[in-house]
């Protein structure tokens, strides 16, 4: 062998052995001054189930690069979390560490410049002993944050599902926290991105487990509600004895927890891409369905349509009838096989004398989302208390183990269904009339048969008749006032002065926000909005504005949201409110935040917008610490995408619309630091050849107001210019639009930024001890011009937001700045500080003037 050869084989078995040791590493930890990176993995110890490190779905089709977790031993790549789902790495420069300022995990990839650019994070809460915190995949298929002590979990993946819900794990909510514990499908089975499919519970009522459609969060599956032990549905085979299937349901929590009795079992339960909740098993070297839903049409929800009852058992006939009592809405549809518009009552009548339940056998219970949990109440106290409210239309056993605890119905009866054996018994309420209709049909007895069998009606059916006295005379009389409540507030409903959601009344009669025939906006429950939010716990707000607090919050289908809850004493009245919503609504931009709907509940309004885990842009920029992950190339984006959302709200929107509060908190920031612009609540509509406008309440922002608005009460476009030319020189210098400056304390920034333009020093104010010296000089010059141009006095001076896209876009020669406006500071501390209720004295070049409710 000559030595060229040997040096190759040489070369070659180290590359082996370095593949080897960067693939194959046993470690489960990674300390806090450490790194993964791609190529390097963590695996759980003990049994080594799990393995942690970068993936791409289909290896060879795909450059996208995703942080994950997947089973160790199975040799079909089968992933079970993913960090960055929605937010791959193109390349191999990945990077898994401990950010050594905030102490938090982050993933990073390489940017164009070289330096790392944040992709996702675990948001891990700072407590006491961050600074020697490690992460560690455990053997449960946990992936965890320690505390220095090595036994204190301050974020655990457990609680950040993707698809899969792991053995042993919670799922569900944390009533204190008001973390919801949900599934979101992958987009396709080779793309982790959110998919169209999601499944959490729905603790409205009794809780339950749905399946959603994304698009409008429609029903697709429901589980059978808590029966407090256990959860019964089609996809539960209980005749498999290592089958688990539990919930509990307490003051701090709803959960439930899954597994096979025999740990050994390789077992995964996942939404799949099509809205398919399956669980299967690791069997003969291949995943083996053990059961899934939804299985047969009667799976569906609301196959049957409202009060109709689904039996998939029914041969060469239509798998839909009516619960007993009802009769089909449409019966002409029903003819040719459309059941979709459900039954009504025979007789619409309720609280008659002699009215009973129908006892149905096996029945899957009806929709709880308007139920009622009667815990430690049995069947017969529960019949009586269904019968006193003329609401409740049935009633069911919610504990199948020892009969202990009932749940009450209300409304109309949604999604049941007939199974063969092992579910619960459902008691549906009738008239006399049905009750005896029933009871022939069923029995086909005469009626002096019918009547000896009534001895023995708790075997076939539970028949209630009113008794005599003075009892019955305080029944009636209950339920003739219950009657005429029921009545009068159904009356009152289709009077339009109430608008009924989900149990809730609103009154929107004065909001007038459904006037519109195309509007897009959602009515959320505001029991959707208190479970989401922890009651609007303090760990969850995550903001505080003019109008209001902002809470993170989590929807019982698993989608996160941020909440505006509008103060009552807020200036932002019904018309801002009104404003705000109608105009997001319609509004389509990815440099936009999204509306996802509102709430109104008494005095209270909400607004519902999509979550965005980087908070605004004032927490990165006035930050020293913080202000370092926007580097050059991040906060040059971010002018960017400012830029092209106001173009879109000036000009290319079907709707021309004037934002008025453009500054920092107002700038949210997504996973990837692109920005989208918020809080429309003073923004104005403006006419296609409408220039300008004027008004007599000056409303705003002190330090972002454009002269001729704090002034006049003009507003335009340019005044949005004006604004987000200040912005600009915020982000480039990491200082307020009020900063104070040692060299002259009464200059403000713009005015600094003059004096060190007009001294050919203008450099000088970039922020390049937070962002890094790696940045484009030429860029940076650029960007102060353009925010020089946008704050000129004169309107006419400045450009279009259409002329700043193409002067950031391109190398063109730009014109020189006149002298700006507002180069003197104000006299108070906070740009972002409210006035409501007092003048502010502001001073433009020379001219002193009083600005009213400005905020």
């Amino acid at each position: 062998m000559d030595l060229a050869a040997a040096i190759t084989i040489s070369f070659l078995l180290h590359l082996i052995i370095s593949l080897h040791l960067c693939t194959s590493s046993t470690t489960d930890t990674i300390s806090f001054n450490q790194s993964l990176t791609d190529g390097q993995v963590l695996v759980s110890n003990g049994d080594q189930t799990y393995t942690l490190g970068f993936f791409s779905p289909t290896a060879g089709n795909s450059s996208n690069r995703y942080l994950g977790i997947w089973y160790t031993k199975v040799p079909v790549l089968t992933v079970v979390w993913v960090a960055n789902r929605d937010d791959p790495i193109n390349d191999t420069t990945g990077s898994l560490s401990f950010d050594q300022r905030s102490n938090d995990l982050v993933l990073q990839r390489r940017g164009t410049t070289g330096n790392p650019v944040p992709v996702w994070s675990a948001n891990v809460p700072t407590t006491a002993g961050m600074n020697n915190s490690t992460a560690k995949l455990l053997d449960t298929g946990n992936f965890v944050v320690l505390r220095s002590d090595g036994t204190t979990v301050t974020w655990q993946s457990f609680d950040h599902l993707t698809d899969t819900l792991f053995p042993n794990m919670k799922f569900g909510l944390d009533l204190r926290t008001g973390l919801n514990r949900s599934l979101r499908s992958w987009k396709s089975p080779d793309d982790p991105a959110s998919g169209d499919w999601s499944m959490g519970i729905d603790p409205r009522g009794v809780p339950q487990i749905i399946i959603y459609h994304q698009t409008g969060r429609t029903k697709r599956w429901r589980y059978t509600p808590w029966n407090r032990n256990s959860i019964h549905d089609s996809v539960v085979n209980y005749n498999y004895t290592t089958r688990l299937f539990a919930g509990d349901i307490n003051s701090s929590e709803t959960t439930t927890v899954w597994a096979f009795r025999d740990p050994a079992i390789v077992s995964r339960m996942y939404l799949d891409s099509l809205g398919f909740m399956k669980l299967n098993i690791w069997q003969n070297d291949q995943w083996v369905e053990f059961s899934s839903g939804p299985k047969d049409p009667c799976d569906y929800y609301g196959r049957c349509g409202p009060n109709g009852n689904c039996d998939p058992y029914r041969a060469g006939e239509l798998e839909c009838d009516c619960l007993p009592g009802f009769e089909p809405k449409f019966p002409n549809n029903w003819s040719v096989r459309d059941s979709s518009g459900g039954c009504v009552r025979k007789r619409n009548s309720t609280c008659t004398d002699g009215e009973g339940f129908v006892k149905l056998e096996n029945a899957k219970v009806p929709d709880t989302v308007t139920g009622r949990l009667n815990v430690g109440v049995d069947l017969e106290t529960c019949r009586t208390e269904c019968l006193k409210n003329c609401s409740c239309t049935a009633y069911a056993n919610a504990n199948v183990t020892n009969g202990v605890g009932c749940v009450t119905l209300y409304g109309d009866l949604m999604d049941t269904r007939v199974f063969t054996d092992g579910r619960q018994d459902l008691f549906v309420r009738v008239d006399a009339i049905a009750l005896d209709e029933y009871m022939r049909k069923s029995e086909g007895q005469s009626g002096e048969e019918k009547k000896k069998k009534k001895e023995k009606k708790k075997e076939v059916l539970v028949i209630t008749l009113a008794s005599v006295g003075a009892t019955a005379a305080v029944v009636l009389g209950v339920s003739i006032v219950c009657c005429c409540l029921l009545k009068w507030r159904r009356k009152e409903g289709r009077g339009g002065t109430n608008r009924i959601v989900n149990g809730v009344h609103y009154d929107v009669k004065n909001e007038n926000l459904y006037e519109e025939k195309d509007s897009s906006v959602s009515i959320f429950d505001v029991n959707d909005i208190f479970a989401a939010t922890g009651n609007f716990s303090l760990a969850n707000k995550i903001g505080q504005g003019g109008f209001g607090s902002v809470y993170k919050g989590l929807l019982p289908d698993g989608q996160k949201v941020a909440v505006k809850r509008l103060s009552q004493t807020s200036s932002q009245g019904i018309e801002e409110f009104k404003n705000e919503v109608k105009l997001v609504s319609k509004l389509q931009h990815k440099n936009l935040a999204r509306l996802f709907g509102c709430c109104i509940h008494g005095e209270e309004k909400m607004l519902v917008y999509e979550y965005l885990p980087n908070k605004s842009l004032d927490f990165f920029i006035f930050d020293k610490t913080k202000g370092s992950l926007l580097t050059w190339k991040t906060r040059f984006d971010i002018v960017n995408g400012i830029a092209r959302g106001l173009l879109y709200l000036h000009r290319d929107s079907r709707l021309k619309i004037i934002h008025r509060d453009l500054k920092p908190s107002n700038i949210l920031l997504d996973a990837t630091m692109n920005p989208k612009i918020s809080d429309f609540g003073m923004a104005r509509l403006f006419g296609e050849d409408q220039t300008e406008a004027n008004t007599n309440r000056v409303m705003g922002t002190y330090g972002y107001m454009s002269p001729e608005y704090a002034i006049k009460g003009l507003y335009s476009t340019k005044s949005d210019v004006f604004s987000f030319g200040i912005l600009v020189l915020e982000i480039v210098s990491g200082m307020r639009s009020n900063h104070c400056y040692k060299e002259n304390p009464s200059l403000s920034l713009i005015g600094h930024v003059w004096d060190l333009w007009r001294a050919g020093r203008a450099l000088e104010v970039a922020d390049s001890p937070t962002m890094g010296k790696s940045y484009s000089a030429d860029q940076v010059m650029r960007c102060i011009q353009i925010g020089l141009l946008c704050v000129q006095e004169s309107p006419t001076d400045r450009p279009t937001m259409s002329n700043v896209v193409s002067m950031l876009g391109n190398a063109t020669t730009l014109p020189s700045p006149k002298e700006p406006a507002f180069i003197l500071v104000r006299q108070y501390d906070d740009a972002d500080s409210s006035a409501d209720d007092r003048p502010a004295v502001i001073s433009i070049n020379h001219v002193s003037i009083t600005t009213i409710e400005a905020r």
